[in-house]
């Protein structure tokens, strides 16, 4: 069992309107501050998605390349970059992600249903991500969104070969309407399904909306790693919405720390997930 927990912050996502979330963090200058107080509370991992000047969904080569050094100059988290965008975004748009320059970026293994639409991840977009990544040194995270999932990355690595950094860390997203529920039972199916990955693999959990809490906990129970934000939940609890990502990240640290398993700083995350240490 680890005795410390990875916590990762995903402040923005895609999905939610400014409009309908004001706290939202959608710009540069937002995102910034949002991630140096999430770092302050117990944060180690930043997963960001980024927004146009209307606050829409974008994969602009220039703002990521700003994203990511404003970032970097700002706090000492790791910098994660989604490369799954937006639903409509397409390959090549998620493929240049990479030219950002980003410490890790997100791998997701398979195609899901999402709500009414459909996340699309063909095994050659897959497999082009994954050797993509290696050849530049950057980490990846796997997201799984569902049990095959976790089957489809056994038969990458073996193919292809361990990750840039040699340490396997998959995320469970769990409770996206059309993937695996945000249950205990999903998370330890997940979590016996591990033993076909490379030994010392690690895992988080995500719990989407109403889940986070029960996957949040499951997760410390199991031995494994965190992802909170507002990129998967805009309400803290029944009829009380978020007021920042700072509140769910401390939320999450408490719960770590009452579990005798408090967050690493940065720097002990690099050491874990294989990212290197920043000149």
């Amino acid at each position: 069992m680890t005795t410390t927990t990875l916590i990762t912050v995903a402040p923005t996502g895609a999905e939610s309107a400014k409009a309908d979330v004001p706290v939202l963090p959608v710009t540069l200058d937002e995102l910034v501050a949002t991630a140096k107080e999430c770092e302050a509370v117990g944060a180690s991992v930043v997963h960001v998605h980024i927004r146009d000047h209307e606050a829409n969904p974008t994969l602009d080569p220039g703002r990521l390349r700003a994203t990511v050094e404003a970032l970097r100059d700002s706090t000492d988290l790791i910098i994660q970059l989604s490369s799954g965008g937006a639903v409509t975004d397409p390959e090549a748009d998620r493929l240049a992600v990479l030219d950002a320059g980003p410490e890790m970026a997100s791998c997701t293994m398979g195609t899901v249903n999402f709500g009414d639409d459909v996340f699309l991840n063909r095994w050659e977009f897959i497999v082009d991500l994954h050797t993509r990544m290696q050849e530049r040194g950057i980490v990846p995270e796997y997201e799984i969104f569902d049990l095959g999932h976790l089957t489809s990355l056994a038969r990458l690595l073996d193919k292809f070969g361990l990750p840039a950094g040699g340490h396997v860390h998959v995320d469970f997203v769990m409770g996206v309407p059309g993937g695996m529920p945000g249950t205990t039972e999903a998370l330890v199916a997940c979590k016996q399904a591990l033993r076909d990955l490379p030994d010392g693999t690690t895992f988080s959990a995500t719990g989407i909306g109403r889940s986070t809490l029960a996957v949040l906990l499951a997760a410390l129970s199991t031995g494994g790693h965190l992802r909170v934000g507002m990129e998967d939940t805009v309400t803290y609890a029944k009829g009380q919405p978020v007021e920042s990502n700072a509140q769910l990240v401390a939320r999450a640290a408490a719960f770590a720390r009452l579990a005798q398993r408090p967050p690493l700083s940065a720097a002990e995350a690099r050491a874990m997930l294989g990212v290197p240490a920043r000149p």
